[in-house]
């Protein structure tokens, strides 16, 4: 089994991908559920890759913010990740869905810090790991 230690996040760079996230999110394209959600992955190496969701009237054709933010960072190159952050929902924050967390799980280790918060300022950070969102998980790292 091939173990990847995660580094610690400190609270700014924490905030930093919190509010990437939520400046992403202002890119989202969602027409039709008009709930934007923005999504910041950093590197092992120090880069910040964001993504929003994009939307399709064919539904099953939409992409996550998470999904797009780690695509992006994969075309360039990236294979190891040290923490993402969420940014989405006005009353209660938006969650990673199953098919990001299975995608998370494919390419970033259970030990992955993931930060979960509201597009607007306020009302907390949830912090957890890839692990607790997506418990006994189909991966190739396992």
């Amino acid at each position: 089994m091939k173990k990847q230690i995660q580094p610690s996040i400190s609270a700014p760079v924490r905030d930093l991908l919190i509010q990437t996230a939520r400046d992403a999110a202002a890119n989202a394209y969602c027409p039709y559920s008009r709930y934007p959600v923005g999504a910041a992955v950093l590197t092992m190496d120090g880069q910040i890759y964001s993504g929003c969701n994009v939307e399709n009237i064919s539904y099953g054709l939409s992409m996550c913010a998470e999904r797009t933010a780690l695509f992006k960072a994969v075309g360039d190159g990236c294979r190891t990740f040290a923490a993402l952050a969420v940014a989405g929902g006005d009353k209660r924050p938006a969650s990673p869905c199953g098919a990001c967390r299975q995608v998370l799980a494919e390419l970033c280790p259970p030990t992955l810090p993931v930060f979960i918060t509201r597009l607007k300022k306020g009302g907390g950070v949830t912090s957890t790991t890839l692990g607790e969102l997506l418990p006994l998980s189909f991966s190739s790292l396992a």
